[in-house]
């Protein structure tokens, strides 16, 4: 129970917390509300118990392996339940530690110049609108950062981001369509360099019909940026719409497959109850969740807390 009242009374310390519990809702109202169900009525464990958790697990889309893993589990540290004041409380438990927070390295600043942040994603996932919310982000973390619109094969995505950033006063290094990313990665370089921002944030095109093509255009625009800026790209961050679940997770496989990931960004969160795609992303991709999407606005980009999102997706201030 003391394990429990830390994550609980970390989220209520958490100054987005009441984010976490509108933008969750969706998924608190499904899997969070059957869970409880169960932990009232809760007599003890059994196969009926475990396969009633397992269907909860599946609906939520956490994917058949990863349920399997946590049901496991639940049932090999059933024993701990005693510890605990209710069965749901002893679930984020077994989540939070399936979860293991302590794995996630902290994002990697560069110390000699301006970090260099590559923004990947299929076409859809809400990458264009995140790299503008990571400008706001930036900002209230007290950086300058600049974005480089770097998508520039797709009709109104250099546009798109060019709005954002005249909203939130930040600099953009555009490219004309169809031009090489590249090209204009390595203006977004030294432009940072020559201005002193500490970001830069460069969002690349969405293809992914063509591994080989994209394979070439990444490593090429990781290849310039790191001939104008030291270790760039010092983070490569994929952004996975949650509504797609599994999909997302197989879109994240194929991206691995041709560009070395350090980070997710999960958007679009509030729309979907599909709350158990966190688990299968660390225990598939192995991971960390640096963001989560939780509202349309810039300041709903959220740093991933797996605290507050267990207990926005189970439980909230519920005592």
């Amino acid at each position: 129970m003391a394990f429990f009242e830390k994550i609980k009374q970390t989220f209520k310390k958490n100054k987005d917390k009441d984010t976490y519990l509108s933008g969750l809702s969706k998924s608190r109202k499904t899997f969070g509300e059957k869970i409880r169900t169960l932990s009232n009525n809760f007599r003890g464990i059994n196969e009926e118990l475990l396969e009633e958790i397992m269907v909860i697990l599946l609906e939520s889309d956490m994917g058949y392996a990863t349920a399997q893993k946590v049901v496991d589990e639940f049932e090999a540290r059933s024993k701990e339940l005693k510890d605990f004041d209710s069965m749901e409380d002893y679930l984020i438990n077994i989540l939070y530690d399936f979860y293991n927070p302590s794995k996630d390295e902290p994002i990697h600043f560069n110390e000699e110049g301006p970090t260099v942040i590559l923004m990947v994603g299929v076409n859809g996932s809400g990458k264009t609108t995140t790299s503008a919310k990571l400008i706001s982000y930036f900002r209230e973390q007290g950086k300058n950062p600049a974005v480089a619109a770097a998508d520039t094969f797709r009709a109104g995505a250099v546009s798109q981001i060019e709005e954002w950033a005249k909203r939130l006063d930040a600099p953009c290094i555009a490219g004309k369509e169809k031009q090489d990313p590249a090209s204009v990665v390595v203006d977004a370089c030294r432009y940072v360099k020559e201005n002193g921002n500490e970001i830069l944030i460069c969002d690349t095109a969405g293809r992914l019909q063509n591994k080989t093509n994209l394979m070439r255009e990444l490593e090429k625009i990781g290849r310039v940026a790191g001939r104008e800026i030291d270790g760039a790209p010092h983070e490569t961050w994929l952004v996975l719409d949650g509504t797609t679940g599994q999909n997302g997770i197989s879109q994240a496989k194929e991206f691995m497959e041709v560009t070395p990931v350090s980070g997710i960004i999960l958007t679009k969160m509030d729309g979907t109850a599909r709350g158990g795609v966190v688990m299968a992303i660390r225990e598939q991709l192995d991971l960390p969740v640096r963001f989560i999407g939780l509202g349309e606005k810039p300041e709903d980009l959220k740093e991933f807390d797996i605290n507050s999102y267990l207990m926005g997706i189970i439980k909230g201030f519920d005592e």
